[in-house]
């Protein structure tokens, strides 16, 4: 790998992008970013203080607009896009499972459809030919459900999605489908990784304010976590640095393309509680299930462990995230209200 070729992420200040940025200048590489407003040193000077961070240069967009990117991609060879947040709600605030079809395509799925649309149709006019898109495990959930699913043959039905009012999670269906047929018919690679659960050391102040960073917090200081009583489900999760690394891997090796999952793997509620017990025994625990407890969701890993990526296992990633909270990694700053 040439440690001088130049890459861009887009959505540099988010949680998986901003480790992206980490990870890319740990590696050596020139990073461009983009953030709505690159003036905001709220959020920059966190990424510029970054190890290598005179590697980078941060540039606002939006993905609204195509000609925003065009600076941003010059002398680039990849773009990671890591801005597609999930929407939970309208301009008007009306919640998305409170809309009518009409509605939830028009203000829920279309923008981040499009969005990505016109990055990718900037990446062309590049001539950039490696692209990155960070998804979710949302758009791999089939009806009828099957104990292991993997990311090839498994996809969520986009039509039911939305008949059930899950716009949020349609986007993601929809939106992998339009960048693949995008990217086939561009002759672009195009890898897509699907995360869920982002835990680890978070780079910006605000990731804080977000699970599972805020419900730790709570259980670090003594209160409730997520819940008062045991969810019957199970949980994906995924240390940020892993996670990271499975980005630039999957650019890195040349044959890689198509779906990953980024996920170490699924467990059940009652088990991360128990883990969490062990080291915040000051926690209150959750009120424990009464009936018998549901198989955590089950994952095929095969195209994951191809990429021979060392992931750390939840274990280790619970007290590595917990450790870096007690740190107190932004003490210097002003006090956030988390």
């Amino acid at each position: 790998m040439d440690h001088l070729k130049k890459i861009c992420v887009i959505g540099a200040s988010g949680l998986v992008g901003s480790s992206i940025v980490r990870c890319g200048l740990d590696k050596g590489y020139i990073v461009n970013g983009t953030l709505r407003d690159a003036t905001n040193t709220n959020k920059t000077k966190y990424l510029y203080n970054l190890v290598n961070g005179n590697k980078l240069q941060l540039y606002s967009a939006d993905m609204k607009n195509e000609m925003d990117f065009l600076k941003p991609f010059e002398g680039v060879d990849a773009v990671f896009i890591a801005c597609l947040i999930p929407i939970y709600k309208g301009p008007d605030g009306t919640l998305a499972k409170e809309m009518s079809y009409k509605k939830g395509y028009k203000e829920i799925i279309n923008p981040t459809v499009e969005g990505c649309l016109n990055i990718l149709t900037t990446a062309k006019k590049k001539d950039i030919k490696n692209i990155v898109i960070c998804s979710s495990t949302s758009s791999t959930n089939p009806i009828p459900n099957v104990k292991l699913k993997n990311e090839v043959d498994h996809w969520s039905d986009e039509k039911i999605q939305c008949r059930q009012k899950k716009y949020t999670s349609a986007t993601k269906t929809v939106m992998e489908k339009m960048a693949i047929k995008f990217c086939k018919e561009n002759n672009i690679r195009l890898s897509i990784i699907l995360p869920t659960g982002l835990y680890g050391d978070a780079i910006l102040p605000e990731h804080l304010k977000h699970n599972p960073f805020a419900w730790l917090i709570k259980a670090i200081d003594g209160d409730y976590p997520r819940h008062l009583v045991t969810p019957n489900d199970s949980a994906s999760m995924i240390h940020l640095r892993d996670l990271a690394n499975m980005f630039l891997t999957v650019y890195e090796k040349p044959d890689c393309k198509g779906r990953y999952y980024g996920v170490y793997d699924s467990i059940h509620w009652q088990n991360i509680y128990a883990e969490c017990k062990k080291l915040l025994p000051q926690m209150k625990m959750p009120e424990p299930i009464k009936e018998t407890a549901v198989i955590p969701t089950g994952f095929d890993f095969t195209r994951r462990d191809s990429l021979g990526i060392n992931i750390r296992d939840f274990s280790t990633t619970l007290k590595e995230t917990i450790d870096w909270i007690n740190s107190k990694p932004f003490a210097d700053e002003k006090k956030q209200n988390f």
